[in-house]
């Protein structure tokens, strides 16, 4: 009799149910099938990288920084602190040439004290990097050095406009401190063809534009340039930083498609910015980093503007590489108020500037300091994917507006059930037996992956912002561990929903919906002794295969929606290849 129960009659054949053999034997393909898709999918975004070569190494010439002069006549020469600083302030409309638009822009003015000369001083205009720097928040100690060494310096307020961090016009910010540069050359004080800049960090892909366009800037300072395109210059920068901080490959393989995107198709062009402007390089030039910078290519950027500047005829470019400073050239965390410059720095580059404006020549190293030393190399060969592109915005957008939809499902269906159960019970979704808590597990499962593949990203930017500022590497825990985490938890999840889909075709098989090959052979045989076609109504079990109501049809076909596109957003960022 047990066994008898277990069976069900269906137009006078016995249908049992499934064993769990079958239920594997169907459940397993559907598997297959779907981590195929996924996989797939994850080969398909995969991008290119090569991190050859590696570890590469500038020996310098001397541990010492100092720059020095050959200077037969005894010309005594100014030094920083020579003279005190006086502080002026005036206002600037700075224009950006493609729009139009004005920028009222505060320059503050720091000249020397006590020096009557009269179109004889030289001066320099000081460039911001990224952020949204001002005239009074930004180079005040460095704008001071140079001007008690008898230099009349500008600093501005960062020529911004409408712009943001993402869409900054570098063509038009070139033209704007052009404009700072010939404020100073209208000064009496300032000899015009002595004017120089000194540019940090973002601005040293617009002072290249500036010094080509311009053809008058006599010398230029560029602390930690970043010399490549923006794709390949942060593309370098944030591979290497994820693999210092120790995050997992798999997470290394996110940099690699985000710096693969095309941001052109949507209106950003920034991305491939071409600073690789030799003309921008034709004039004195100083270059300064830190040994832990961990944002610049050092070796390939020296290389590179070495190269730059004598495919033009200069061979004046003097490198100073300075022991424990970091991108900014301070000593210690960057996000502490009042952190010092490296040691000599200010008195090397103050030193430098001074001798080149009157025209002598250096006797010291024209590379020296620590020994440049770079990681992996530059992604030049990194280009935009379009259609990779247009891939992942679309399954990105249909992923949140699929979950947002399902959470609004779930919530709804939250007060349906307490509706019914407050007023006399009855179905309130009307999910057959054994999917309802099997959608709950899948959902609750996908979207824990989906908290910890956050949670493992912002982890990781958290500690490259720490390490950015001076800090020094933890060991890598969760950021390692996650991604094999997230793996297991995908592949449980593709199986339980291979289960779900199996567990369909099992009730629609009970109902009559679907045939066996062993029903087929069956109905076949008595067609053959009959001679008439066996119609098949509905099977012994009765009810739908998913939900007595609409609303839970509609919400589990949204919620496997919803659940499928987060596999798929995690496909895309190569869960199911690494």
């Amino acid at each position: 009799m047990a066994c008898v129960s277990k069976r069900r009659k269906r137009n006078g054949f016995e249908q049992p149910r499934w064993s769990w053999s079958k239920r594997l034997l169907v459940s397993l393909p559907i598997f297959l099938i779907l981590m195929g898709i996924l996989t797939s999918v994850s080969h398909a975004t995969t991008v290119e990288w090569h991190n050859d070569p590696i570890d590469q190494t500038v020996n310098t010439l001397a541990a010492d920084t100092s720059v020095t002069y050959e200077n037969p006549s005894g010309l005594r020469l100014p030094k920083r602190g020579t003279y005190q600083v006086r502080t002026s302030d005036v206002w600037i409309d700075l224009k950006r040439p493609s729009t139009g638009e004005i920028q009222r822009a505060h320059v503050l003015i720091r000249s020397p004290k006590g020096v009557s000369a009269k179109r004889d001083l030289p001066a320099a205009v000081f460039m911001h990097g990224a952020g949204y720097g001002t005239a009074d928040n930004s180079f005040g100690d460095v704008a001071a050095d140079l001007s008690s060494a008898g230099f009349v310096t500008a600093t501005v307020d960062k020529p911004v406009w409408s712009t943001s961090d993402i869409d900054r016009d570098y063509a038009g910010s070139a033209h704007a401190y052009g404009q700072v540069v010939d404020y100073l050359r209208s000064l009496p004080s300032v000899n015009p063809d002595k004017v120089g800049l000194y540019a940090t960090s973002e601005s040293t892909w617009i002072s290249p534009y500036l010094v080509r366009d311009d053809g008058r800037i006599a010398f230029q300072v560029l602390l930690s340039p970043m010399v490549f395109s923006p794709r390949h210059a942060l593309g370098f920068f944030v591979a290497q930083d994820f693999a210092i901080v120790g995050a997992n490959p798999g997470y290394q393989s996110i940099v690699r498609r985000v710096f693969s995107a095309d941001a052109a198709l949507f209106g950003l062009t920034n991305l491939d910015f071409d600073p690789m402007v030799a003309e921008g390089y034709a004039i004195p030039t100083f270059v300064a980093y830190g040994s832990k910078d961990v944002m610049t290519a050092q070796v390939d950027g020296v290389r590179q503007i070495e190269t730059m500047a004598h495919r033009t005829g200069n061979w004046d470019v003097t490198i100073r590489n300075y022991p424990v400073a970091n991108h900014v050239l301070r000593l210690g965390d960057e996000a502490e108020e009042g952190t010092p410059l490296a040691d000599r720095y200010e008195d090397d580059f103050v030193n430098w500037a001074v001798g080149k404006v009157r025209g002598l020549e250096p006797d010291g190293a024209s590379i020296a300091g620590s020994s440049i030393i770079q990681s992996i190399g530059v992604p030049t060969y990194l280009t935009a994917h379009p259609k990779m592109t247009v891939y992942g915005v679309i399954i990105h957008v249909a992923a949140v507006v699929m979950l947002v939809v399902s959470w609004l499902f779930a919530l709804v269906a939250l007060v349906r059930k307490i509706w019914f159960m407050t007023h006399g019970g009855g179905r309130a979704i009307g999910l057959s037996q054994g999917f309802q808590s099997v959608l709950v597990m899948i959902c609750l499962t996908t979207q824990a992956m989906l908290a910890l593949f956050f949670a493992g990203v912002g982890q990781i930017i958290w500690r490259m912002v720490k390490l950015i500022w001076g800090a020094a590497p933890e060991p890598p825990g969760m950021i390692y561990w996650s991604w094999y985490a997230l793996q297991v938890f995908c592949a449980v999840v593709v199986w339980a929903w291979s289960r779900v889909f199996g567990q369909i075709l099992e009730a629609a098989s009970l109902r009559g919906l679907l045939r066996t090959p062993e029903e087929w052979r069956a109905d076949i045989q008595a067609w053959r002794l009959t001679g008439k076609p066996v119609i098949r109504i509905r099977g012994a079990e009765t009810g739908p295969v998913l939900s007595s109501t609409r609303f839970g049809v509609v919400m589990f076909v949204v919620t496997t929606l919803a659940m499928f596109c987060l596999l798929l957003v995690f496909a895309f960022w190569g869960l199911f290849v690494y």
